[in-house]
């Protein structure tokens, strides 16, 4: 299992890497294979032709699920559309700008299709700008103009300008991959969205390493279990608010917890060291000033500060104890004590 903010490939031993980057740049760079639009009622295809073909060349089959296009007597485009059209209604012509155009008329109106061929990635959609007019005025009423209208109202909407720098997550997000150990095909693809991938740690050396990702302020640990198929993510333990306040450091380089989940640990470049506990009782009885109870644990945090200023280099918890390296010094730093 692999979690990465790129898609991930294996190659093969002997295999020129950097002839491969050169293909997937030219993958990239190669322009779609057809345009395709769509209303509540029907959709229009674009192709562009190549130069020389003529009305005589060109085949084009509708059924009421599927569509086989050929050029020249070579398959150009064939698949299972992803739902169902009005094969009688369903025309096609031949543009002055040498481009082929397919009108279908969907018998389910208003129905919006993700993509027009099951699992074709060849072609691309281009978004009506009115359609997209429509969609934001369908939305309209889920927004405000003004920030805070009603201030004393029991849940107020969010104010956008009380945002912190914290709050707000990475624009690319990350995907968790699993792949079959003999084939090396790709079994399972979860996109992660808002929830980031923090740091990866050995719990359980029979097991694989287990990765710790933010859902929402906290930050929750996750075993995978590579041989149950159907509950291969494992939910084994919660850091409380620890996502929102790895989020605020700026510095941050290393990120690690012991592996009893009873604190989590966080390096920058330099110096700094902090150390998150896990909620634990109060020998004195303390008291929520806003709601007046009473609260019986306590999360502590606790900064060690080294004396160097070399660059950290490597950083590794264990159930006592902190292990932070420099270019010149190999710090250790007590953490849980018997005594």
């Amino acid at each position: 299992m692999i979690v990465s903010y790129k898609s991930f490939t294996f190659v093969h031993v002997g295999q020129d890497l950097k002839e491969n980057q050169n293909e997937n740049m030219s993958k990239k760079i190669k322009e779609p294979l057809y345009y395709w639009q769509q209303t509540e009622d029907d959709l229009t295809v674009t192709i562009r032709l190549p130069e020389g073909i003529s009305k005589e060349d060109i085949q084009v089959q509708f059924l009421p699920d599927h569509i086989n296009i050929v050029l020249k007597g070579q398959r150009f485009l064939e698949g299972k559309l992803y739902s169902s059209v009005d094969q009688e209604s369903n025309t096609w012509i031949i543009k002055e700008n040498n481009s082929l155009e397919i009108f279908l008329i969907k018998k389910n109106e208003g129905l919006t299709w993700p993509e027009l061929v099951v699992g074709d990635k060849q072609g691309e959609f281009i978004r009506d700008s009115a359609q997209c007019a429509a969609i934001a005025e369908r939305l309209m009423h889920l927004t405000s103009e003004e920030l805070n209208p009603n201030p004393d109202k029991e849940k107020p909407p969010c104010n956008a300008q009380e945002l912190e720098e914290c709050d707000i997550f990475f624009e690319e997000s990350s995907s968790l991959c699993r792949f079959d150990g003999s084939t090396l095909k790709t079994t399972h693809v979860v996109n992660l969205g808002s929830n980031q991938y923090l740091f990866s740690v050995i719990v359980d050396p029979k097991e694989m390493p287990c990765f710790c990702l933010r859902h929402d302020v906290d930050a929750l640990l996750w075993q995978p279990h590579s041989s149950k198929q159907d509950d291969m993510w494992e939910h084994i333990a919660t850091f409380n608010a620890l996502g929102y306040v790895q989020a605020s450091k700026r510095d941050k380089k290393f990120f690690a917890c012991a592996p009893n989940y009873s604190y989590a640990a966080l390096c920058e470049c330099l110096r700094r060291v902090f150390i998150y506990r896990q909620p634990a009782p109060m020998s004195t009885v303390l008291y929520n000033r806003k709601e007046g109870r009473q609260v019986g644990q306590v999360a502590k945090q606790q900064v060690a500060s080294l004396e160097t200023n070399d660059p950290i280099l490597g950083f590794q918890a264990t159930n006592e104890r902190l292990f932070v390296l420099t270019t010149k010094n190999l710090f250790l730093i007590k953490v849980n004590t018997d005594n």
